[in-house]
């Protein structure tokens, strides 16, 4: 089922898939791996939902399989939830995973579309696959759709993003990893950036969000700092000279956090 969330930038969760597979330096020590591994041992309806989903690497390192399990029942929860809300769509997982059905990830749109009291942000590491269906799919302006971007590496997702004709394109550059210097930022309309956080944590430069938050400023996007991360993140706040940035698309102020929008 659909859960409040502690992410800054959402309201709540809704998985209707489960399981992923890593696809670059970003997924390294991913916390949906970690909470896949611990729900697969629940005795209930979650256990199975996340059965396989996940394992356990070689150094012990929790990992995701690359099992995919398509969670019907859970499909049609947003239909029923009528006070609108900023929903954070498959946490768990990437509804564009090549393990998950061109019909299922239809389905799927078609419940967001049908639900326009709501806000969708839909974030994927593999915008190639979401580039390729964009054509079969509805794209509302309540349906927003982002791309991580952890290291200039991925640049290449940014590129693929743009073309996509949803109404709000954004970026997580979380867990952020290197500079990310002169980010093709055309059509982009949201970036947040955040550290890694939890066991093994790679620490994060200042001078790495300092430069994208210089350049969302020139580029009038807005610019959302998430966190600094690290083993403890809660003592290591989420202020950015002496302040949270919180800004979002279509905010006038540019200052609103998402828990008060929705």
């Amino acid at each position: 089922m659909a859960q409040g969330s502690r992410i800054e930038w959402t309201q709540a969760t809704w998985n209707p898939v489960a399981g992923c597979t890593p696809v670059s330096p970003g997924c390294l020590n991913c916390y949906a791996a970690r909470m896949a591994l611990r729900l697969a041992h629940m005795p209930n309806g979650t256990g199975r939902k996340y059965a396989q989903t996940a394992k356990r690497a070689r150094d012990g390192r929790p990992v995701f399989s690359g099992h995919i399990n398509l969670d019907e029942q859970n499909l049609d929860l947003p239909r029923s939830w009528k006070l609108g809300r900023t929903i954070f769509v498959n946490s768990m997982s990437d509804l564009f995973h090549d393990g998950v059905p061109d019909e299922y990830i239809k389905r799927v749109f078609r419940v967001m579309e049908e639900c326009p009291q709501h806000r969708f942000q839909v974030l994927t590491k593999r915008p190639e696959r979401a580039l390729e269906m964009a054509a079969q799919l509805p794209w509302p302006d309540h349906i927003w759709m982002g791309t991580s971007v952890e290291t200039r590496a991925y640049y290449e997702r940014i590129r693929l993003l743009q073309r996509i004709p949803a109404k709000v394109r954004f970026l997580s550059c979380e867990p952020l990893l290197g500079p990310l210097k002169r980010m093709p930022l055309a059509g982009i309309h949201w970036v947040i950036v955040g550290g890694e956080s939890g066991p093994g944590a790679r620490p994060m430069q200042g001078s790495w969000v300092l430069e994208i938050k210089s350049q969302c400023e020139a580029k009038g996007v807005p610019f959302f700092f998430k966190q600094w991360g690290g083993v403890r993140k809660k003592e290591a706040g989420r202020e950015l000279d002496g302040r949270a940035w919180d800004q979002m698309p279509g905010d006038t102020e540019c200052q609103r956090n998402p828990s008060m929008t929705a």
